[in-house]
């Protein structure tokens, strides 16, 4: 087998296995899963405006509850990653942190994981 023939033996092979491919993905699923809340945080926040401050005191009081205190440790998760990711892919424009670029995506989860910790341990008690 020549040396070209055993470049392009395997293009496309174990793809989905990079934590490059991954973090590809989880960036775009981040990016929605925010793009779909920011849609729904303006429809509840304009109930305010048509419906009055009861509607949205309603809207208020359905949203203290376990359950949805959960989600929103996850909508903080999605925009942790989605920002931080993003800071990363910048700096890889700017062609920082190209050679290292799986040491910078996983000091950036680092980060995102103390600050989620953070958050967490002040959403614990409205959680349980």
């Amino acid at each position: 087998m020549s040396a070209q023939e055993r470049e392009t033996a395997n293009v496309g092979a174990g793809l989905w296995k990079g934590i490059g491919m991954w973090a590809w993905i989880l960036f775009r699923i981040s990016g929605l899963v925010l793009a779909a809340y920011l849609f729904v945080h303006i429809w509840v926040i304009s109930q305010g405006r048509v419906g009055g401050a009861d509607t949205l005191d309603s809207f208020f009081s359905f949203f203290d509850k376990p359950f949805l205190v959960f989600l929103d440790s996850v909508l903080v998760a999605a925009v942790l990653y989605h920002a931080l990711n993003g800071v990363r892919i910048i700096l890889m424009d700017f062609g920082i942190g190209i050679q290292r670029h799986k040491a910078v995506f996983w000091i950036c989860m680092l980060v995102a994981i103390a600050v989620l910790w953070a958050f967490a341990y002040k959403a614990i008690p409205f959680i349980f």
